[in-house]
């Protein structure tokens, strides 16, 4: 029987039966998921390693105060029982009491204090959660949080990985050692980094939800996306996530494999540093721009699974409005790099990390840019070499995924645009524009949607104009699965959730 693509709904076992059951009608199930990735980890600590690859894993280990549901797209309670709005610019929030840690201590109020704080003062992930200005504890299992000023997404970003709770005693106590061996309050324990290789976790029995379905997670690091696939048939993996799209039909003309497949909340593009020249030339960004083919990457990369990006945010997410679509104009191009002084075009390279598709859109864009003179060289990074350089500002022009976690246009306008973001919190062409930053804090403190649209609408307007991104293309996120898998539900996000998954012998 030929397989059918699941799109991201879960299967049809409720999570209490899932967790009660150790048999089914057809057998025993594991007491191991595996799973394979294209990245390693870049870091255990939850306030820095913010890149999907680290959060595939450390969304196991940690908790936020709230959740989104990947199925419904609404919020959802998790460490607070509760909340509510007590005015424009607060919030109170009920812990939960009698959660554990997996060292055995409570978390309380004085734990969400700690969290919060150290998220506004991380340099990697300050921007999802500075827009807090205090927070206060009430009581044991109360705290409230006060806002600079009005903000439309605040609970939604309380939900973002990067605001997980952590314990404080052990983090002051070692900061060090906790980034080594991190401690949660999540469904699974930390138990061992093989860096480059793999991660092992093992369920955590006093989650505050009940124990995990199967009791072991392992991540394997497989940057070939051919071998991940490779892996799925082979049985070495139960979990493939990341799909390259010429092996989808391999999947799903599998019958013992299902393919998984939703559109996600990814831009595919790549920056332009603005700190170097030529890139601080705007006739040069634009002709780079219009050198671009999208449709032909999409048609010829990922074999049809996306459509051309024109904003750096996709469709989906709240303030998207298209400034209208890159034209493919290479003559247009080589006239304006003769006006830029380029004429005989100039030497450069972008930057990648080591993911094939992601090598392979790159290699189509050095032969478009040959096409008008300028001669690219693609260099191929280690991924947390890639992060770390590119937040130094060493490229030329570096070439990334940006995942709108939270739903919320914010959460993208102003990591990669505000001027105040710039390196490690997402602003890796150092754009500085004062008309820019105006619009991204008019969008991101007005709480009424018209107003927040029209700033938007502006702002993808004068970003078109500017050319500091290239936005390229919005993809869907994929995974493949083996049909013994039950319960496995894609998270639009990346941040697949694994605590109610269970998987045959």
């Amino acid at each position: 029987m030929k397989n059918v693509v699941k799109k991201g709904l879960a299967l049809s076992m409720t999570a209490a039966m899932l967790c009660s059951m150790s048999v089914s009608a057809e057998g025993e199930y594991k007491d191991t998921l595996v799973w394979g990735q294209g990245a390693d980890v870049t870091s255990m600590d939850p306030h820095q390693g913010k890149e999907t690859p680290a959060v595939e894993v450390t969304d196991q280990i940690f908790d936020t105060l709230l959740v989104v549901n990947p199925e419904t797209n609404e919020l959802e309670p998790q460490i607070a029982e509760s909340w509510e709005q007590t005015s424009d610019t607060s919030y109170t929030f009920k812990i939960r009491q009698g959660i554990k840690f997996h060292d055995g201590s409570e978390l309380t109020a004085e734990d969400v204090k700690f969290s919060l704080e150290r998220a506004i003062n991380s340099p990697a992930v300050s921007y999802v959660i500075d827009f807090v200005d205090t927070v206060e504890v009430v009581d044991p299992y109360t705290v409230t949080v006060n806002l600079k000023a009005p903000y439309a997404p605040a609970l939604r970003n309380l939900s973002v990985p990067f605001t997980a709770i952590v314990p404080k005693a052990v983090v002051e106590a070692d900061e060090e050692a906790f980034r080594l061996h991190p401690i949660g309050s999540g469904p699974y324990k930390f138990v061992e980094w093989k860096q480059g290789d793999s991660v092992t976790l093992e369920g955590f029995d006093e989650y505050y939800a009940g124990a995990p379905a199967t009791k072991n997670l392992i991540m394997r690091v497989i940057p070939e996306a051919a071998q991940r696939t490779i892996a799925l048939e082979t049985g070495e993996i139960d979990l493939a996530y990341d799909i390259l799209p010429n092996d989808i039909a391999r999947v799903e003309e599998n019958e013992d494999l299902t393919l998984y497949d939703v559109p996600s909340l990814t831009c595919n593009y790549f920056s332009m540093n603005m700190n170097k020249e030529p890139f601080n030339i705007p006739e040069v960004r634009e002709a780079i721009n219009l050198a671009i083919d999208r449709q032909l990457i999409i048609d010829t990369i990922v074999s049809g699974a996306g459509q051309p990006a024109d904003a750096i945010i996709a469709p989906a997410v709240f303030g998207y409005t298209s400034p209208g679509a890159y034209e493919y104009d290479p003559e247009k191009a080589r006239e304006l790099l003769a006006e830029a002084g380029y004429e005989n075009g100039f030497e450069t390279s972008i930057w990648v990390n080591d993911n094939q598709a992601r090598i392979e859109v790159c290699q189509t864009i050095q032969a478009m840019l040959m096409d008008i003179g300028i001669t690219c060289n693609v260099e191929v990074m280690e991924f947390g070499s890639f992060i770390q350089s590119t937040s130094n500002g060493e490229h030329d022009m570096g070439y990334f995924g940006w995942t709108t976690s939270t739903t919320d246009a914010d959460y993208t306008y102003y990591s990669l645009e505000h001027s105040s973001q710039q390196g490690a919190a997402g602003n890796r062409s150092f754009i500085n524009d004062p008309e820019v930053d105006a619009l991204i804090e008019k969008g991101r403190q007005s709480t009424d949607e018209a107003t927040r649209m029209e700033a938007y609408s502006e702002l993808a307007v004068k970003l078109k104009e500017i050319n500091n991104n290239a936005p390229i293309y919005y993809s869907n996120i994929t995974a493949g699965a083996s049909n013994k898998v039950e319960n496995f539900v894609m998270d639009a996000n990346g941040y697949h959730k694994l605590d109610k998954v269970k998987v045959l012998e």
